[in-house]
């Protein structure tokens, strides 16, 4: 294992340290580490909670910031975090109108951000993001995944609470974009955890896996190395089936890297599934490209297509400052 730590039981809290002093103007750690949250808070807004395990940056920390989440909790690398830690995030960032849990569909996050939220003395909801068209079940998960959707529903919520729209709306919202997108991936190589010190899977130099999950779960199949045009085919094939979008319907299109794979093939990916979305009839109206739900240093990336209305695709464009995004500020 060659990784630029220090010791793999610190490799939490100094990543946490070191993303707190490069990002001091728009976030600050909570005590102890348990969650990072927006250094300027906004009284009488919906107060949003995310978060996950650790390996996935930028995910969730990236996103905390203005337009986006107000607090993210990091659990250890692809565990999740635990009911004291979202707790503690939700208690130091409530404006007084609410909190809302987004929680990706894992086991682990779902049984713990369910305990905070029954124990939480503030009005709360949760929206579960299951984005994941590549299985209906596996052994991390009752039902599909959630996984790089989570950041459309995070930005799109999150510009909606920044405008100030109170709790029962933004759950509402939230379930709506969720429900209109959908997410597939692709791994060309495993990962590897700092505290396992070997690769999650076994994989030839001449295969992938489709379908994979955000922490190397296996997918619906491993087959044969192919062509991005043929990769992106068989990724969009699922999720426009899932999907079952009218044509002229406006989308969002998020290719997005798992951390081991460069810009350039990204946007190979991009070119292969634009041409798909034009030809049934979409029309791709904002692109987001990059390395944003990651698996470590996997190689390999998903799709995720967000069909949006004229509302969404304003909150989209609404401004935005976090460490990971920013426009329009």
């Amino acid at each position: 294992m060659k990784k630029l730590i220090n010791h793999v039981d610190t490799v939490l809290a100094e990543s946490l340290d070191g993303f707190a002093a490069a990002h001091a103007d728009i976030v600050t750690l909570g005590a102890e580490r348990q969650f990072v949250r927006r250094r300027h808070l906004k009284p009488g807004k919906v107060a949003l909670i995310s978060g996950g395990g650790s390996g996935h940056e930028p995910l969730h920390a990236g996103f905390v910031g203005h337009g986006m989440l107000d607090a993210a909790c990091p659990g250890q690398v692809f565990n999740s975090p635990t009911p004291d830690q979202m707790l503690a995030a939700a208690q130091a960032v409530d404006g007084g109108a609410g909190v809302l849990f987004i929680v990706k569909n894992y086991a682990g996050d779902m049984m713990n951000f369910q305990l905070a939220a029954e124990m939480l003395d503030l009005e709360n909801a949760t929206v579960l993001v299951n984005d994941d068209v590549a299985v209906e079940n596996s052994t991390y998960t009752t039902g599909r995944r959630g996984v790089a959707g989570t950041l459309i529903v995070e930005r799109i919520v999150g510009a909606a609470a920044e405008r100030g729209d109170k709790l029962a709306a933004l759950k509402a919202l939230g379930d709506a974009v969720n429900q209109a997108t959908a997410s597939m991936g692709v791994a060309l190589t495993s990962c590897t955890v700092p505290a396992a010190g070997t690769p999650t899977f076994q994989i030839g130099d001449d295969e992938m896996e489709v379908g994979v999950g955000i922490h190397g779960e296996p997918g619906r199949k491993r087959v044969k190395l192919a062509t991005a045009d043929e990769i992106a085919a068989d990724l969009l094939g699922a999720i426009l089936k899932d999907l079952a979008l009218k044509p002229g319907q406006p989308v969002i299109l998020l290719v997005n890297g798992f951390g081991g794979t460069p810009l350039m093939e990204l946007y190979v990916m991009v070119c292969a599934a634009t041409k798909i979305l034009t030809a049934a009839g979409l029309t791709v109206v904002r692109h987001l490209t990059g390395s944003y739900v990651t698996s470590l240093e996997m190689a390999g990336c998903s799709i995720t297509v967000s069909a949006v209305n004229a509302d969404w695709l304003a909150l989209w464009d609404a401004p935005l400052h976090t460490a990971a995004l920013r426009w329009g500020v």
